[in-house]
């Protein structure tokens, strides 16, 4: 039997809590997950790499792509579109690769209503003091910055509840098990493997028939 097909998992949370550590964490430690790389009509920063951070496109085929229903996704910030590409994404769930959107609320809730078997998840520090702490401890933003990005975390609280699971980011390994865990427990779930099950009986079907 073919091996499984990969999961499409969405992963958001606030500004500082730690998830891109994280993710950067579990694809090292285990060769089956993939960080989606998204679309963006924004120029290049020093040291980026097409098709390693952003695939970067002009805004008019952007919008050509928009028409053409080829996001899984998308949105717009500070005049720039950023987008998850569909063929990207599910060319590498064929090959049973589970799929990681690192996305915000917005992206999240569109994944949601058009992939209702997405598993998103929402990582969160232990504490708010401890989320401030990690914010200051950057030394490279300013305390407007710091207090304009814990206001978006105060918005973002508000739609928690349409996330899966809650991972509580405290101490990185353990972390790390703990989202593996989750993922592997979604591809157990009935809803995600009917097309497993239906190719399963394809062939006891036809293994009957040869008898």
């Amino acid at each position: 039997m073919n091996k499984r097909k990969g999961i499409l998992i969405v992963v958001s949370g606030f500004s500082g809590a730690g998830k891109g550590t994280l993710l950067k964490s579990l694809v090292s430690k285990y060769e089956n997950y993939q960080i989606s790389i998204s679309a963006t009509t924004r120029s290049p920063r020093e040291g980026e790499k097409e098709g390693r951070e952003y695939f970067f496109v002009a805004k008019e085929k952007f919008e050509d792509m928009i028409s053409k229903g080829e996001f899984m996704e998308y949105a717009q910030y500070v005049g720039n579109y950023y987008g998850t590409p569909k063929k990207y994404v599910e060319d590498r769930m064929k090959k049973g690769k589970d799929v990681i959107l690192e996305i915000e609320i917005q992206g999240a809730l569109q994944i949601k209503k058009n992939y209702p078997d997405a598993l998103l998840l929402f990582v969160v520090p232990p504490s708010i003091l401890e989320l401030k702490n990690r914010l200051l401890n950057r030394g490279s933003e300013t305390m407007e910055l710091i207090e304009s990005r814990l206001r978006r975390a105060k918005e973002e609280a508000m739609g928690i509840e349409e996330y899966d699971y809650i991972i509580v980011n405290e101490e990185l390994d353990f972390s790390v098990e703990e989202l593996h865990h989750v993922i592997e427990g979604a591809h157990h779930m009935t809803s995600r493997n009917m097309e497993w099950i239906r190719e399963m009986r394809e062939q006891l079907t036809e293994e009957v028939k040869g008898e």
